[in-house]
């Protein structure tokens, strides 16, 4: 389709129909209010010509509330505005769910057609499929504030809008308008974990399923050709770095969670499937089934495997086949597949927990268990002790909460790979992994606990997240590699190592062309070492849904990763706006999984091998990059400006999630205890989203006098067009005028303008490399998107500033003005659908 029919089309049936059934919400009364969406229109005009005549936020909400309202007290102003976010918040669920409503007009499942005997790459991708894997880790890092009763609406809204039942969406909203969209109370835990059980449930079972079926059947294969190709994995109730709030029990009820709603699709499944299957000797052996699945899902305990499920499922198909020629034979068979894959444990629970963590846990160990201070010991004593002691520690013995919350965890390890099968918790992942103890740490822990070598089925998967730790890794594996007692546990694991590679943090530590460079070269230095010794390396990608933290057009990055970096099986992070913006529907779950599937395929991917001059030019960019966000970092202004004319502070004032905004419980804001997602999410909410372009203007600019040689590279690297790309999506939701107020701060105004000048050297640089006008303007769809939904949330935005403004004025009422700023955070967030 082309860019201008695509325009046409985005218009037709998105802006229009967004438009008609927006006339219809704006109308409505809102909890027996005046009619407030009369303003919304109003404001937005206000605010649209109030920031082209570089006006403040101040000054544009003063001007609406006195020159086109009757307010006439503070208190009435307060309501009216919360009302208009309100209102506002409401119009992004609804454009959500235009758009979504119109995801197949735009964008086809392509797989299908290239799994058809006459097509050319027919047999290269069928054997690419038979060996290939791809896996979505869902995390506990929410970053999507609607509530699953607000989730059930916008379900029912895009079936509506698909139908165009007007009748059906004029109900719809007027329920959306009077269900409430701020959670009362922060979410626990295991209510995070529910919630995106949710999704596996009503999703993620059916799409994945579907899907799996689809292939091994234009393939030829049977269901069980390849279990792992399509993997889920799940963080919530397993990740303690991020969230100090899980604890061992935690865990166990969510390894119980997991296996009950898999085996709830699978009684349901059932259950429909035995409406056809109306056979003598098939009725018995499913009915049996449904009665033992039916018990299960009311119990804790095991009372039915995956595998006996699959020996019920084998043994009618047999007889179908024998007796019954082979009716509903495809049928079973799709079941058969999805067992195969979602097994006892529907996703892979890890756990994870901070390297500091583990040194605290041994120095307490040791001092306790073996009189020594770890501290005081050589690095081979250390080895030693690590590796070759067995203890059988009890928690009750130690007074440190978190080194009880991890023995009793790693006991239990063994008890849930028992009961949901070694696939529910075989990965204990190890963040900011920086030497080799980091790693012995943990492989030292299960000896403590009573595990001999040949009962640690788990894979020790180091974290490298910052410079340092990556610098590092090489170095570190090549030290595991050759320590006989790990190479003998990579022995029992198949010679497969995974390494996680975090980009939030390492866009939080290096910048973002900095990072995102030295991913990809330590991916290449983590190949060659591990190749060197025979193994074979599984890169998990620690992103999140911005460019800014490794999100972006993720297959395209995938694709341009290279013949040096393993890429057998792609395993990244999906988390908060990226499950329901990405992978939340049917359609878009499907389409963007074949995207996974087809970015790891060989045919359809050129071979891709930088020359050493375009790899010295990148790494020449990238440190001078560094160099410019290193400044930025080290500027005694950065972090104050972060905490006093950003949203920072509010954002663990929400109750959006669990877990704290920082690692550590200090008062005073550290900058490497802050996490990634308030970070990165704090400069996309008042628009200007640093880390998605900071240094890459000047890098850029540094090669003016010779421009050609930077054309070049973007010409010829795919990696490198990649990155630009991306960062284009950040500079594209960024929107400087906003907050044009700060120039003039006594205290902020010249670092507000140096965020200003790196934004517009970076434009400019992009606009060049890739010939366009305007940002995106070679993504028209995306582009369209982007401004559609900055459009609708203008006024939000201007109210956000306004009260930003009066806090740092001190105002009176401030303590107003700051709900009023965590109330716009809602749609704020929602509407950039991936800005943390």
């Amino acid at each position: 389709m082309l860019r201008e029919e695509r325009h046409e089309l985005f218009r037709q049936i998105i802006t229009n129909k967004y438009s008609v059934y927006n006339s219809l919400f704006l109308n409505l009364p809102h909890k027996h209010s005046t009619y407030t969406g009369i303003y919304i229109p109003l404001l937005r005009k206000l605010s649209q010509e109030g920031f082209e005549a570089a006006k403040s936020p101040a000054e544009i909400v003063k001007e609406f509330i006195q020159n086109h309202t009757d307010i006439k007290t503070q208190d009435d102003e307060f309501v009216l505005l919360f009302r208009i976010i309100q209102y506002i918040e409401r119009q992004v669920v609804l454009f959500d769910c235009v758009e979504d409503a119109a995801f197949l007009d735009f964008q086809r499942p392509q797989i299908g057609s290239y799994l058809q005997p006459e097509n050319d790459y027919y047999e290269s991708l069928k054997e690419h499929l038979k060996s290939f894997s791809t896996r979505l880790v869902f995390t506990a890092h929410p970053t999507q504030f609607y509530p699953n009763e607000v989730q059930i609406i916008m379900y029912e809204l895009r079936q509506a809008i698909q139908k165009n039942d007007i009748t059906k969406i004029d109900v719809l909203l007027n329920q959306l308008a009077y269900t409430p969209f701020v959670k009362r109370e922060k979410p626990t835990p295991f209510d995070e974990a529910k919630s995106i059980i949710y999704y596996m449930r009503y999703v993620y079972y059916q799409t994945i399923g579907k899907l799996y079926h689809e292939i091994f059947k234009n393939v030829e294969e049977d269901p069980d050709f390849n279990p792992n190709l399509i993997e889920l994995g799940f963080w919530p109730g397993g990740d303690r770095d991020g969230n100090p709030f899980v604890k061992y029990d935690t865990t166990r009820k969510v390894s119980q969670l997991l296996r009950n709603t898999i085996m709830k699709c699978y009684y349901n499944h059932i259950k429909d499937l035995r409406k056809k299957l109306t056979f003598k000797g098939v009725v018995e052996i499913t009915e049996n089934l449904k009665q033992r699945l039916y018990k299960q899902i009311f119990q804790d305990e095991v009372c039915i495997t995956d595998q006996e499920i699959l020996e019920g499922l084998y043994k009618i198909k047999n007889t179908l086949k024998k007796e019954y020629k082979s009716l509903f034979l495809d049928e079973v068979n799709d079941i058969i597949g999805r067992v195969h894959l979602f097994g006892s444990h529907f996703a892979t629970l890890d756990v994870r927990q901070d390297s500091s963590k583990h040194l605290e846990a041994m120095q307490i160990i040791f001092r306790q268990a073996f009189n020594k201070d770890y501290d005081k010991l050589s690095r081979q004593e250390k080895i030693s002790y690590l590796t070759e002691k067995s203890l059988e520690l009890n928690a009750d013995d130690f007074e440190d909460e978190t080194l009880v919350d991890t023995i009793r965890n790693v006991y239990q390890i063994k008890d849930i790979q028992e009961e949901n099968g070694e696939r529910a918790l075989h990965r204990y992942i190890i963040s900011n992994t920086e030497s080799i103890f980091d790693v012995l740490h943990v492989y030292a822990l299960f000896k403590y606990c009573g595990y001999q070598d040949e009962d640690i089925k788990i894979d020790i998967v180091p974290l490298f997240e910052t410079m340092v730790g990556m610098d590092n890794s090489q170095d570190v594996m090549k030290d595991l590699y050759e320590l006989p007692v790990y190479k003998k546990h990579l022995e029992k694991r198949d010679n497969i190592q995974t390494i996680m590679l975090g980009f939030s943090d390492g866009t939080k530590d290096g910048g973002y062309l900095k990072a995102n460079w030295e991913i990809l070269q330590t991916k290449e230095r983590l190949t060659k070492v591990t190749k060197d010794h025979s193994n074979k390396v599984v890169f998990f990608d620690g992103r999140g849904g911005p460019p800014a933290r490794g999100g972006g057009k993720t297959h395209q990055f995938y694709a341009s990763q290279g013949d040096d970096v393993s890429n057998e099986k792609i395993q990244l992070t999906i988390q908060g706006q990226t499950i329901t913006s990405i992978y939340g529907t049917h359609e878009q779950a499907s389409y963007n999984l074949e995207q996974l599937l087809l970015a790891g395929a060989k045919p359809f991917n050129k071979s891709v091998k930088l020359s050493q001059h375009y790899k010295d030019l990148i790494s020449e960019l990238a440190m001078k990059s560094y160099k410019k966000y290193t400044a930025l970092k080290d500027d005694k202004l950065f972090v104050p400006y972060l905490e006093n004319m950003t949203t920072l502070k509010y954002y663990g004032a929400t109750n959006i999630g669990s877990r704290p905004t920082k690692r550590n419980g200090k008062s005073s804001l550290n900058f490497s205890d802050l996490r990634a997602i308030p970070f990165v999410g704090s400069w996309s909410t008042i628009r200007q989203n640093v880390p998605g372009y900071y240094g890459l203007g000047t890098a850029l600019e540094s090669y003016a006098d010779e421009p050609e040689v930077i054309e070049d590279l973007y010409k010829n690297s795919a990696f490198f067009r990649t990155l630009i790309n991306n960062s284009m999506m950040s500079m594209k939701k960024s929107y400087f005028p906003l907050t044009q107020y700060m120039k003039d701060d006594k205290v902020y105004g010249e670092f507000w303008k140096e965020l200003r000048a790196e934004y517009e050297l970076s434009k400019k640089w992009a606009l060049k490399l890739t010939g366009i006008k305007e940002l995106m303007d070679n993504e028209k769809t995306t582009r369209l998107s982007i401004s559609a939904r900055e459009n609708i949330i203008l006024p939000l935005l201007c109210i956000q500033q306004y009260a930003l403004q009066m806090i740092q004025q001190d105002h009176p009422e401030k303590d107003k003005y700051e709900k009023l700023v965590m109330r716009c955070l809602f749609g704020n967030i929602n509407a950039s659908r991936n800005s943390a």
